[in-house]
């Protein structure tokens, strides 16, 4: 198989684009890399399609080496046949090599194989060749009768010849490719609640739409095919596939009995119901429902990264002194300042409500640490007592009406692994567990990607059943959705923590660890290409990093850019051409100028002159124009409120503005600044007809949504961000 050829044409990109992608990341690239600084070599492909192109190569490659498992393994049989051998060359799917292969895989002790073992299968190759029809069965069949290999009789012989059928049947790729196209073109899935004391009724709420349900098997939306998993493994549920099944035994027959003069049509029609039954239809259904789970896992963790991109590249609030609080009942609530570095300034515990209520003494607490240090901005968790927190906080800011203060609710989803972990003890050995939340929770207000890099990605709850798919590929996925975050902003090399260096392209864990050791050692870094000088990073590791690494205020300003330094003769060469020079960069007058001659510069003309392909030149040009620019700057801000609603304060019809928190198969969910999240059912995300939510909205979109309806019993607010009616 011409791997490049197949995945050129599955991702309709051209063949140089794909050789040249597989070439770099054989030679060890990272995709970063590869997408940033190799355009040349990808005809400017994306990371999306980098990543695309890898996963496609890395199955195709899996394939290649099944077929060879396969071709070898039947080899050592003697049963290898040019057709084969042709048929599993052409095979292009796993599923279609695992069919060839069934007949010779080694399977355990089947009927039969007893039934070979008794002598049985020329009797089966007489019923299967349907070529017979004169004599009586007594004739054919007495011969093969010996009780001492274990047939007793005719009818034994019967049954072992049918046992041997049914499995011939069961194994055939073509049986199996057409029924399964049977079964997933009409097959329902379907569940029923389990009966039973050891199923307790209120335990099982969430299934209840599940407890006597169905629904055809290619349409069930992924998110319904982990939710009856769930209820299965929770054993809440009995789920199957549902089917008429003498359709599906009579489209066999058709195939299997081709001359019903032959005179065992009657024993062939009974082996062809067996098969169908206690073979084929089980290892189908087993099958379908993998698919269907593999399918749905894949698409829930692909939304999960989705999430988790749009809530770690949330834009920063930067120069402010923040006060966070993590919210609690029995234990308090945790209060910690930090400046406008994230340096932890002061800490203190309130205990505002049940059941100590001293809320006199809390407010006071709380307004001596922000008139103390200057808090320009309380940010307060949104877990247990946050929504009776944000009521203290707004009582507060209502009586520091001199002050320019507001306060925003933030997700402390993983701040309770990251206070627990090794990296907090490390970072803050003298506070207790849930005062290092506290700070979290104030820092990922400051910068969103410098603080969530430090907490496992799955324990950031922006998914949907993140617990119930496969974790290995999950952890894969969500590590190169951190790695691309961090990549695509960029990394202070003179500020950054290990926990963020260790996602730059080329980086290791001990490498950060390493640079960071450095760092504390000798100063902070001057240039890129002390990096060298860093223990365990050698010169491919500098060559993938370096672009990503920068330095505001060294003695090459190019380090401060996205210019990556094999590119920086090529930026002076042309900030020459123009009358610049590199300092220039840092002159906000000289700076304004260059940006004019550069708006007004022939691209390829230039490129010709300066032997450089166009794409490196646009992007050297882009990051002269804007040297130490976020990408994340052109996002909107979070939510800054000074007044607190609840849910009894809510009414159909009101207009609010609030965050999306989390965005699923079946809608938003959009904090308004109430106790409870609400929701935006899919069909009420937009005018027009929505296929999928992630197409609309993304986790920490600002959004304006109105009130539909509020469920004060089940505590569920539904909106609408649809245009009100004409009235």
């Amino acid at each position: 198989m011409d791997l490049v050829k197949t995945i050129a044409a599955e991702l309709k990109i051209a063949p140089r684009q794909v050789a040249n992608t597989v070439q770099l990341l054989d030679d060890g690239n990272t995709i970063p890399f590869i997408a940033r600084y190799r355009k040349e070599m990808t005809g400017e492909l994306d990371e999306e399609q980098i990543r695309s192109v890898e996963e496609r190569l890395n199955y195709l490659r899996n394939l290649e080496a099944r077929k060879s498992e396969i071709s070898h393994s039947i080899d050592e049989q003697g049963k290898m046949t040019p057709e084969l051998a042709a048929a599993i060359g052409a095979a292009t799917k796993l599923q279609e090599l695992e069919d060839l292969y069934r007949p010779y895989k080694p399977k355990k002790r089947t009927r039969a194989m007893i039934a070979k073992e008794r002598g049985l299968e020329p009797l089966a190759d007489q019923i299967w060749s349907q070529t017979i029809a004169e004599g009586t069965l007594a004739e054919w069949v007495g011969p093969f009768v010996d009780a001492e290999l274990g047939v007793a009789d005719m009818e034994a012989a019967l049954a072992g010849a049918k046992d041997i059928i049914a499995e011939r049947i069961a194994d055939d790729p073509a049986y199996r490719k057409i029924l399964r196209e049977l079964l997933w073109d009409q097959a329902l899935i379907a569940s029923e609640a389990k009966a039973g004391p050891e199923n307790d009724p209120d335990g099982l709420d969430e299934f209840k739409m599940y407890a006597s349900y169905r629904e055809p098997l290619k349409r069930i939306p992924p998110h319904r095919v982990l939710a009856l998993n769930r209820g299965e493994d929770k054993d809440a549920l009995k789920v199957g596939l549902e089917l008429d099944h003498e359709i599906a035994v009579a489209k066999l027959r058709q195939l299997v009995v081709i001359n019903p003069k032959s005179l065992f049509t009657t024993e062939l029609t009974e082996a062809v119901s067996d098969s169908y039954k206690r073979l084929l239809f089980p290892s189908l259904e087993r099958e379908l429902r993998a698919h269907l789970t593999t399918v749905a896992e894949e698409h829930a963790i692909r939304v999960f990264g989705l999430n988790l991109r749009n809530l770690i590249l949330q834009a920063p609030v930067p120069n402010i002194r923040v006060m966070g609080i993590d919210p609690g009942f029995r234990t308090g609530c945790k209060a910690a300042v930090v400046d406008e570095t994230g340096k932890l300034l002061d800490t203190d515990t309130i205990y505002p409500h049940p059941p100590q209520q001293k809320r006199e003494e809390a407010l006071s607490k709380l307004q001596e640490l922000i008139e103390t240090h200057g808090v320009n901005l309380i940010s307060v968790g949104n877990g247990t007592a946050s929504r009776e927190t944000e009521t203290l906080v707004a009582e507060l800011l209502h009586r520091l009406e001199t002050r320019q203060i507001a306060y925003c609710i933030v997700s402390e989803a993983g701040a309770s692994v990251y206070s627990a972990s090794k990296l907090a003890r490390e970072e803050f050995p003298e506070l207790d567990v849930s005062m290092r939340g506290a700070v979290s929770i104030a820092r990922r207000i400051q910068d969103p990607l410098a603080e969530l890099v430090k907490i496992d990605p799955k324990s950031i709850g922006v998914g949907l059943y993140q617990h119930d798919v496969d974790q290995k590929k999950l952890t894969e996925t969500l590590g190169g959705v951190v790695e691309s975050c961090v990549n695509f902003v960029g990394v202070d090399l003179n500020t950054a923590s290990p926990s963020l260096l260790q996602y730059v392209a080329g980086v290791q864990p001990a490498v950060a660890k390493n640079i960071v050791v450095f760092r504390e050692t000798n100063g902070k870094f001057s240039n890129r290409t002390q990096l060298l000088q860093v223990k365990r990073l050698g010169e491919q590791a500098f060559i993938q990093a370096a672009g990503f690494l920068k330095i505001a205020d060294g003695d090459q300003p190019l380090d401060a850019t996205w210019v990556h330094p094999e590119s920086y003769p090529v930026a002076c060469r042309l900030l020459e051409k123009l009358g610049f020079t590199v300092a220039d960069i840092r002159d906000k007058e000289r700076l304004g100028l260059l940006r004019m001659k550069l708006q007004l510069l022939d691209v390829d003309k230039m490129a010709r002159e300066l032997e450089v392909g166009r794409p490196t030149l646009k992007d050297i040009i882009d990051s002269l124009s804007r040297p130490g620019r976020d990408p994340r700057e052109d996002l909107p801000k979070p939510v800054f409120r000074t007044d607190v609603l609840s849910m009894e304060d809510l009414r159909p019809g009101m207009v609010l503005t609030g965050t999306v928190r989390n965005v699923v198969d079946f809608g938003a969910f959009v904090d308004i600044g109430v106790k409870q999240d609400g929701l935006v059912h899919i069909s009420q995300l937009s005018d027009k007809y929505v296929k999928n939510p992630t197409d609309v909205v993304a986790v920490g979109d600002i959004v304006e949504v109105r009130v539909l309806e509020v469920d004060q019993t089940r505590k569920r607010i539904a909106l609408t961000m649809k245009k009100p009616p004409v009235q």
